[in-house]
């Protein structure tokens, strides 16, 4: 079953064509990847699926739902963990949970229980009671990995879910979301790390100047060009990551 399907998916912004006919189909308990540098558009596809941007042109449907039509539906079953960190600073680490289980509706009693429990899964049970400003880079990104939980979603985004973290952080990371996938939660990612999508991702869609280059799994990218997924990249696009 597709849980995401986009066709013909296209974004403009003043003029400029940021995606450009983009067609992905993403099934359920899989981890997708959207691979590339700054400005690939992978970020812009993401909000779109997110119902936080409309199409210019195309369709994108989640759990079967138009994202122009029900956006609210859909953002009821989904999570999203974004890149930056806009966690409360004026809130304890449970109060972010708890503050956060009031945009769906769930009960005190049930909220307490939860934050409890995910707190326990992202190992920062015993900082309960910190104030955000006092937790290292890797706790925030934990932290926001446990709120983008509270609703028990279908799907799961995030967007460079490890950006700016040490190896350590970065691993620690990594083990909660493999942990989510065997639990079939459909996970879709943005990352430039190749890493990363070597780690986690069942398929990645390379995309360059706002289209998808090439998608497959990272080992058949990787057998059919040769090298790594960098090397593919460069193969593909004519560019590296780092440009």
């Amino acid at each position: 079953m597709d849980i995401v399907k986009a066709q013909g998916l296209i974004k403009d912004y003043n003029g400029l064509r940021a995606v450009d006919g983009v067609d992905i189909a993403i099934r359920q308990g899989e981890c997708f990847g959207f691979l590339g540098p700054n400005g690939a558009g992978k970020t812009t596809v993401m909000r779109i699926i997110s119902c936080f941007l409309p199409p210019t042109a195309g369709s994108v449907t989640v759990f079967g739902m138009d994202v122009t039509m029900h956006p609210s539906l859909v953002k009821s079953r989904i999570g999203i963990m974004p890149q930056d960190n806009n966690l409360d600073p004026d809130l304890s680490v449970f109060e972010n949970l708890m503050v956060y289980a009031r945009y769906f509706d769930i009960q005190k009693k049930d909220a307490v229980r939860l934050a409890r429990v995910l707190l326990e899964f992202v190992e920062l049970q015993d900082k309960a009671d910190v104030k955000i400003e006092q937790l290292s880079g890797g706790m925030k990104h934990r932290l926001l990995l446990a709120r983008a939980l509270v609703n028990n979603p279908d799907l799961l985004i995030l967007d460079e879910p490890t950006t700016g973290l040490d190896p350590h952080s970065r691993r620690a990371v990594w083990d909660k979301l493999n942990h989510l996938k065997f639990q079939n939660t459909t996970l879709l990612l943005t990352t430039h790390y190749m890493e990363e999508a070597e780690k986690l991702c069942d398929r990645v869609a390379i995309m360059d100047s706002g289209r998808i280059v090439a998608v497959d799994t990272p080992a058949n990218l990787m057998a059919a060009h040769g090298g790594n997924l960098e090397d593919v990249y460069l193969i593909l696009t004519g560019r590296s990551l780092a440009d």
